[in-house]
Order: C-alpha cells, then structure tokens, then sequence
C-alpha cells in the first residue's frame, strides 16, 4: 500500500469514508462486469441548474476518492430522464403558450422554445452536457429515450411484466387509496396524441410483454412494453435502472430519502443489487426556498461564472453536503477566497492534511499554485472607492502593491479582477449605504487621518492594520469590531469589509487619506 492509500484510508474526508464504503461494497475486487459504476440522474423538466452539477461534481470526487484507494476500473453515467412527460411549464423560458399545448409530451418530443435543438429535452441537456464538458467532467451520458427505443432496457421491462404483481405491491403501500386505485408501474405514451398517459392498465400480458389501456379517445389499446412505446413511473424507473445498469454507487438530494427503501426493492425484484447510496442536503436561495428548475430561482450555473471561476463553484460544492446552504450571489466572495485560502495551505500540508483539504478533491490530487496575492473580497472593495469600470483600473492599484504581480503571471487573479469589477456593478454598487460618522468616529477618524499623513511605514500591510487597531483602541470603541464597523460603513457604504490595513495597503495611503477627507466633509454619504 503506498503512502496515499494508507492515508486515503484513514482519512476523514466525506469522499474517501464513502469510497471506502463502496470498496467494502465490492469486496475490494472489480465486479463482474469488470468496473464499478457510479451514476447521476438529471430531469431535463427544465434549464440545470447548480443542484445538477453538484451531484456530479461530488460523485466525481467520490469517484476519484475510490481510485486514489485502490486500482478497480470506475466508470461514471449521467443519465437524464428525457423520456418523461413535460408535467409544467417552467417559468424561466420563452414560448409560454407553445409549451402549454405540449403538456404531458415526452420531453424529446417537446418543441425547444429556443428554437435551437430538436427538442427541449435536446436542449436541457445541451445545456448540461456543456457545461459538463467545460468544466472537464470524465463522464458518459446516457438518455432515457434512446435507453428505452434502443431496447437496451427492454429486458428489463419485459422481467418487470413477470413481476409485476410484486412490484406494484411495493408501490400500493406507499401510495394513498384514491392514488392507488388507478395506479400502474407502467406509463403509455399515447399512439394517437404522443402523450405520457396516467391511466388505469387493463391488462399486463407477461407472455407477450404488452400492456392494455384506454387510449386518451376511449379506444382500448394494447402496446409492447419494449421500444420506447412504454415507460415506468419514475420511482420504479429509478429502481429499474439501477438493476438494468448494474449500478454500485448513486447520490441524491434528501427530498428523495423517503422513496429510498422503494428504489432499493424494486431493483431487488427486477434481479438487481441495491447500490451504495449517499443523500446530501438541499440548496436554498436566498429565501430559504428550496431551488427549482421550472421555478428558476436560485443561482445557474452560467451565473456563478459570470462572477467568478469554476474552481470556487466546486469548492462550494465540497463543503458539509449533508448541510443545507442557501444558493444566492453573496456566498459568491466567501467561496472564492476561501478555495485560495485551501490552496495556499495545501503547499504546506503533509499527506495526510493534503487530502482531507477540498482542493486535492477538486483539482484529483493536483491542485495548482495559488496566485492570488488580493484577496476577492479586497478586490471588491478597490472596485468600490476607485469606481473601476474594467479591472485595468485595479492593476494599476495592484501592482503598487505587488510590483512583481502582472496579468500574465497571476491569471488567477486576473480572472478575479475582472470577475471582482462585474460583482461590485451587478450586486455590491446597487445596495451601497453610506452613512456620516458620529461624534466619537469622527473623532477618532481624524486621529487616524493625522496619523497616516505623518506615516513612513511604506505600504507594510500588518503595521497599518495596528495602527487603525491603536486607534480605536485609543478612542474607547468596545467591541472594537464597532471601530472597524464605522470605517466600513463611511467608506465603503458597507457593514462588512477587508481587514483595513490591508485595504489601505493596497488602495494607497495618499488614495485612503483622500478618501477619508471626501467622507469626512459628507460627500459620500450625499
């Protein structure tokens, strides 16, 4: 064992406590079919979202968990359930009426309101697979209607007709009475109208693998189970899949949690294995909410790249998934200068510290070098007095700073500049409040003024900081965050802020002095 998969082994990190549980799984062996599957699902119903790639993105760091830990071929399926009937239509996307008309449509056989696939399942998960691809999962993408018209699930299908007095004994006990009276594991799709019909079966025909059912005018149809003219409902559909694919390992939001003893049954019956399971939290936005493709709210994945790289987004997703976290533009900054934080670390842990820090998950072992010599957050505030229009403006702030930093060297913090100048326009500059000080911050912001005039300490960013710590230490401010507090708030026009030396460090002395003048005589606050 080399010294990583000792470590690995022992480590605390969630990704290798789940592929060790996935090892145990397998009996530390590769299955029959020669590799261990780990799969994602994904409901094209509308444009994915962050919670979508999440799942993969953490499965993917289980997944390169399980390999650092052992040598068994893994394979990874993102599979969309595209063959679903279009049960609404999503807030979020044009042609409201046009949609409404294809109601209960399979997804790929839904008109793309964009008018740039074939379908608006083809859109979905266009949309899903570039961004996938962008960011460079190692993945194979599966589509439920090509899985079920190509007949690769039609074995399948046809196992569950024999057993369909079983199934639909694990699926009646979960269901209510007036739900259950009409219910059947199998869904039609119309031969006349093309729609994914909730009828009752009149008959399930295990010897001919076809199924009977009142067609949407009356007229009583029998249909093959096979060839994409039937799907399951989606709770066997899930069960049934994970028998059909032989799939070890599959994560899913906690909404699904309660269907998990369904799922596992219904594989079982169709002659499968359970696999390894792990429910994480769900994302809120910023209400609280839980985020939803059709209601669109939340943060996209397009929008967290507006504003800021990939890296931080995974970084994101690493941390506490068994936690709900609210999903909105301010967790934004925080993320970005904490994954720079980890990385900066990294450089300096031994084995077993590196993998149970997030970057080793993100970057699978081999993260870079930080070049962040601002942080995000400091570059907002730079954006914010110098009312930068481009990130020129702040180089030229930066390299005052950090002479030996230029865009070519630190692309990293290139990246961010230009994300920093966007972030402050979009959200920071709309709700800035600026405020007079009061008679005590007054006081001591002119003490302060008096000292950076006479300051010869050159650009030494802790010194600064203990001089406006001496400051408020020396004018009576308890807590002293409140002394800290005031400069954020009649400078910056916020309650929170960068540690302040650092900032005057980086803006200038002569610019903080000037900027201090201009709040001081009210202008800010007008």
């Amino acid at each position: 064992m080399t010294a990583l998969q000792d470590a690995a082994m022992n480590s605390k990190a969630w990704p290798f406590e789940e592929a060790r549980r996935i090892l145990k799984r397998v009996g530390g062996k590769a299955p029959e079919k020669g590799y261990v599957l780990f799969e994602t699902g994904y409901g094209p119903s509308g444009l994915p979202h962050i919670g979508t790639f999440g799942e993969v993105a953490r499965t993917t760091m289980i997944r390169r968990a399980f390999e650092a830990i052992c040598d068994i071929p893994t394979r990874l399926i993102c599979f969309s359930d595209d063959l679903d009937g279009m049960r609404k239509v999503p807030d979020n996307v044009p042609q409201q009426d046009m949609l409404r008309e294809n109601l209960q449509r399979p997804l790929t056989s839904v008109p793309d309101p964009f008018g740039e696939y074939d379908s608006f399942g083809d859109h979905n998960n266009a949309m899903l697979r570039r961004f996938l691809d962008t960011f460079g999962f190692d993945y194979e993408f599966y589509s439920a209607t090509d899985f079920y018209r190509s007949g690769r699930f039609d074995q399948i299908l046809l196992r569950a007709c024999e057993r369909y007095d079983d199934l639909m004994k694990v699926m009646l006990a979960s269901l209510r009475e007036e739900r259950s009276a009409t219910y059947s594991i199998f869904l039609p799709i119309s031969p006349t109208t093309g729609r994914v019909l909730y009828v009752p079966i009149r008959d399930v025909n295990a010897k001919d693998g076809t199924i009977t059912f009142d067609d949407e005018d009356g007229t009583e149809t029998t249909l093959p189970v096979t060839g994409g003219n039937v799907k399951l409902q989606w709770k066997p559909d899930f069960g049934a899949r994970w028998a059909a694919l032989d799939v070890d390992f599959e994560m899913y939001g906690k909404d699904h949690s309660t269907n998990t003893p369904i799922y596992d049954r219904i594989c079982e019956i169709l002659g499968g294995r359970k696999p390894e399971h792990f429910t994480y939290e769900l994302f809120l936005d910023a209400n609280g909410e839980k985020i939803s493709k059709s209601k669109g709210n939340g943060l996209t994945i397009d929008e967290w790249l507006t504003y800021a790289s990939t890296e931080s987004l995974a970084y994101f997703m690493y941390l506490k998934p068994k936690t709900a976290k609210r999903m909105h533009f301010d967790v934004i900054p925080k993320a970005v200068d904490e994954y720079h934080q980890q990385l900066r670390a990294y450089a300096t842990q031994d084995e077993a510290k590196r993998i149970d820090n997030p970057v080793w998950h993100i970057h699978n072992g081999n993260p870079p070098e930080s070049r962040m010599v601002v942080p995000f957050a400091m570059l907002l505030n730079l954006a914010s007095v110098s009312a930068a229009k481009d990130k020129d403006v702040l180089w030229g702030f930066i390299q005052n700073y950090a002479p030996d930093a230029s865009p070519e060297g630190n692309p990293d913090l290139d990246a961010a500049a230009g994300f920093a100048v966007r972030y402050f326009h979009d959200f920071v500059a709309p709700t800035r409040r600026f405020r007079l000080p009061t008679d005590q911050e007054r006081a001591a912001m002119e003490d302060l003024l008096t000292r950076l005039r006479g300051w010869e300490g050159g650009l030494d960013a802790e010194a600064l900081q203990t001089m406006v710590f001496a400051v408020g230490k020396d004018h009576g401010f308890e807590p002293l965050r409140d002394w800290f507090k005031a400069l954020y708030e009649v400078l910056l026009g916020a309650s929170e802020g960068p540690r302040f030396g650092g900032f005057i460090a980086l803006y200038g002395v002569a610019e903080t002095i000037a900027l201090m003048e201009q709040a001081l005589r009210g202008e800010l606050a007008a």
